[in-house]
């Protein structure tokens, strides 16, 4: 980040839920099974430096959506996400290091490595993260873009149900693939105060 993100202005930036997303996807079967978590809040604070910045978000699990409501009522139970007794998904992270992946990204991407807590189980994960500008909206504020991705392992968080198929092969997978597209507004000092 660095000299690279000239516009993106210290301070804390709170994201926006209406014109942000959360999205995962897992192997079912032989094809992919998508869903989200609509229900969430969270801020990105930006440092004086920026490879200081930290970021924090809570999920609310009941408000999973898999676009099957038997399915969903299913995930929620003790069997995956135990949502009664583990509401909120969380995920705290600080410290931004430029990503080496190669030279053809259109635009610098970054690691930012945190703690995620999944029923009572934190584990440490790295977003693979994008910068897409800075500039302002329709209603006197100003926005930045990100989009961040990574990959978890549901067994590390305690969510091991499955269903064993012919021979070796399981129901379910266990990588679960994370997509977040984040838009934050700046919080001016004078508005946090």
């Amino acid at each position: 980040m660095g000299g690279e993100v000239p516009d993106l202005e210290a301070g804390r930036w709170t994201i926006d839920p209406v014109h942000s997303e959360i999205t995962f996807s897992v192997r079912h079967l032989m094809t992919t099974v998508r869903g989200s978590f609509p229900d969430f809040e969270g801020e990105v604070v930006i440092g004086e430096d920026p490879f200081d910045s930290a970021a924090r978000a809570e999920i609310r699990m009941g408000s999973i959506d898999t676009r099957s409501a038997e399915r969903d009522e299913h995930v929620r139970s003790a069997d995956f996400l135990d949502v009664r007794r583990h509401p909120v998904m969380s995920f705290a992270g600080s410290g931004v290091e430029r990503a080496r992946i190669g030279r053809r990204a259109r635009t610098p991407r970054y690691h930012l490595d945190g703690e995620l807590t999944i029923k009572n189980v934190t584990r440490p994960v790295r977003l693979l993260t994008e910068f897409h500008g800075v500039g302002p909206d329709p209603w006197g504020g100003v926005r930045a873009g990100f989009t961040a991705t990574a990959s978890i392992s549901r067994r590390d968080f305690g969510i091991e149900f499955n269903i064993p198929l012919q021979g070796d092969r399981v129901m379910l997978g266990d990588e679960i693939a994370i997509a977040l597209e984040i838009q934050a507004v700046f919080a001016p000092a004078k508005a946090r105060a």
